[in-house]
C-alpha cells in the first residue's frame, strides 16, 4: 500500500475537535467569574449551560443530514466558521438574555460535529481501522477541554474572560481555511491520494458517494429502528454524564474541593487528559476485541457497555472522597471510560447502518442522546443550588449510565458471525 493521506484527514478532524471543544468548554472554565461580574445563580448558569444543547440537538441531526446530501467538507466548512463567529460573541453579551440566545445560536452550529467527524471517517477509512480512527479524532475534544482550562485562564488572566471568547473563536476560522484548500469528500476526490491508497480503503469498504444510494432502504427504516433507538439511549447516558463534566466541572471543584482560582487551570485539566487516553486508546482496543471476535456487533457492544458502567462507578466512588488529588484522579478515570465507550458506540453505528445512510442516522441518534444536554447541565445546577451539593446530580446520572447499559445490552441484537465478515459492507441488519 502506497500513500497514507488519511492520516491527514485524521489529523484535520482530531485538530478541529480540539478547537470545536476548547470553544465548549470555555464557559465551563469561565463560569466563576463570569458569575460573578454578572451576577447569576447556580440555577441560572444551569440554564445557560442548557441552551447550548437546545441548538446543538437539533442541528447534530440536521447536520448530519447535510453530510449525506451535500457532503462533509462543505457542512463543516459552514459549521465551523459559525461556531467560531458565536463564541466570539460569547464575549460581548451583557444579560442572561442575551447569553442563552448566543448560546442556542452557539450550540447549532457546533451541532454537526460528530455526525459528520463519523461521515468523514466512513468516506476515508476501511472499516478494519474504523475505531482507531474514529478514537483518535474524537480524542481532540478531550484535548481541546484538557488545553481550555490552562488556556482561558490565562487569557482571562491577562486579558479579561470577555476577551478569552474571542481569542478562542479566532482559532476555529484560521482552521476552516485550511480545511477549504487541504480536504476533499471522498479519497477519490482527492488529487493527493495515491491509487494504493484508494485500492486499501475500497478494500474493505463499498464506494461511498455524496449522494443518498437507492439500493439501501427508506430513510425513516433506519431512525426508526429499536437497535437505533438504543444507541442513542447509549449515548445519551454517556453525555449525561459528560455533560456535567463539561459544564460543572470547575464548579465542582471550587465549592467542593476548595481549589482556588490559580489552581483551577491545572485540576480541571487532568480529567480530561484522562478523557484523551479513553479516546485514543480506546478505539486500539475496539479494533482489537473487534478483530478477535467472531460476533463482530457484540465486540463493539462489549467495548461500549463495560467501559459506561465503569464510568458510572467511578461516579458513585467520588462522593466518598474529599481528597483532591484521589479525587482528580477517579474523575480523569470516569472521563477515560466515558471516552473510550464513546469512540466504540460510534463504531458500533458502522455495524447497523449502510454507509449512503451513515450521516443521517448517526444525526439522529446524536439529535436524541443530545437532548441529555439540554437536561443534564440544568438539572444539575437546580440539584446544587436546592440540595446544597452534588450527591443528588451524581445519582442521577449514575442510575442513567445504568439504565443505558442495560438498553443497550438488551436491544442492541447482536447479528450471526456469518453475517459479518470484516471486508463487506453492512447490509441492512437483524434489527431493522
Amino acid at each position: 500500500m502506497s500513500g497514507r493521506y488519511r492520516i491527514v484527514i485524521v489529523l484535520m478532524l482530531f485538530s478541529v475537535g480540539m478547537i470545536n471543544y476548547m470553544d465548549r468548554a470555555a464557559i465551563g472554565i469561565l463560569a466563576p467569574l463570569m458569575k460573578a461580574d454578572l451576577h447569576f445563580t447556580d440555577s441560572q448558569l444551569g440554564i445557560v449551560f442548557s441552551a447550548f444543547f437546545a441548538g446543538y440537538a437539533v442541528f447534530s441531526f440536521l447536520g448530519g443530514y447535510l453530510s449525506d446530501r451535500v457532503g462533509p467538507k462543505k457542512t463543516f466548512l459552514i459549521a465551523a466558521c459559525a461556531w467560531s463567529v458565536f463564541c466570539a460573541a460569547t464575549g460581548m453579551v451583557g444579560s442572561i438574555a442575551a447569553l442563552i440566545g448566543v448560546r442556542v445560536l452557539f450550540g447549532a452550529s457546533e451541532g454537526p460535529m460528530n455526525s459528520t467527524t463519523n461521515r468523514m471517517i466512513t468516506n476515508w477509512f476501511p472499516r478494519r481501522e474504523t475505531a482507531r480512527a474514529l478514537g483518535f479524532a474524537l480524542s481532540g475534544q478531550n484535548f481541546g477541554s484538557a488545553l481550555a482550562a490552562p488556556l482561558s485562564v490565562l487569557i482571562a488572566s491577562l486579558l479579561g474572560w470577555r476577551l478569552s471568547f474571542v481569542v478562542l473563536g479566532s482559532l476555529g476560522l484560521i482552521w476552516s481555511a485550511v480545511w477549504a484548500f487541504g480536504v476533499q469528500d471522498t479519497p477519490a476526490e482527492s488529487r493527493f491520494v495515491s491509487e494504493g491508497e484508494k485500492k486499501h480503503i475500497a478494500s474493505d469498504r463499498k464506494p461511498v458517494t455524496t449522494m443518498l444510494s437507492e439500493q439501501v432502504g427508506p430513510l425513516r427504516q433506519y431512525l426508526l429502528a429499536p437497535t437505533t433507538l438504543a444507541m442513542a439511549a447509549g449515548l445519551f447516558a454517556h453525555l449525561y454524564i459528560l455533560y456535567i463534566f463539561i459544564s460543572w466541572l470547575p464548579s465542582y471543584l471550587v465549592s467542593v474541593l476548595h481549589v482556588s482560582t490559580k489552581g483551577l487551570a491545572g485540576a480541571a485539566m487532568v480529567p480530561w487528559i484522562g478523557g484523551f487516553i479513553g479516546y485514543a486508546g480506546g478505539g486500539f482496543v475496539s479494533d482489537f476485541v473487534f478483530k478477535k471476535s467472531t460476533n463482530r456487533l457484540a465486540a463493539r457492544k462489549l467495548t461500549t457497555i463495560v467501559p459506561l458502567l465503569s464510568a458510572v462507578g467511578a461516579l458513585i466512588a467520588v462522593l466518598f472522597v474529599t481528597n483532591l488529588t484521589i479525587s482528580v484522579l477517579i474523575l480523569g478515570f470516569a472521563l477515560m471510560m466515558l471516552s473510550a465507550g464513546m469512540q466504540s458506540l460510534w463504531a458500533m453505528i458502522h455495524e447497523l447502518v449502510p454507509a449512503a445512510r451513515m450521516g443521517s442516522v448517526g444525526g439522529f441518534i446524536h439529535l436524541l442522546a443530545n437532548l441529555s444536554g439540554v437536561i443534564s447541565p440544568a438539572l444539575t445546577g437546580f440539584a446544587v443550588q436546592y440540595t446544597g451539593g452534588y450527591t443528588l446530580a451524581f445519582t442521577i446520572a449514575s442510575v442513567t449510565g445504568v439504565v443505558g447499559a442495560v438498553l443497550m445490552a438488551t436491544v442492541i441484537r447482536s447479528r450471526a458471525p456469518q453475517e459479518t465478515p470484516v471486508n463487506q459492507s453492512s447490509a441492512v441488519p437483524n434489527g431493522y
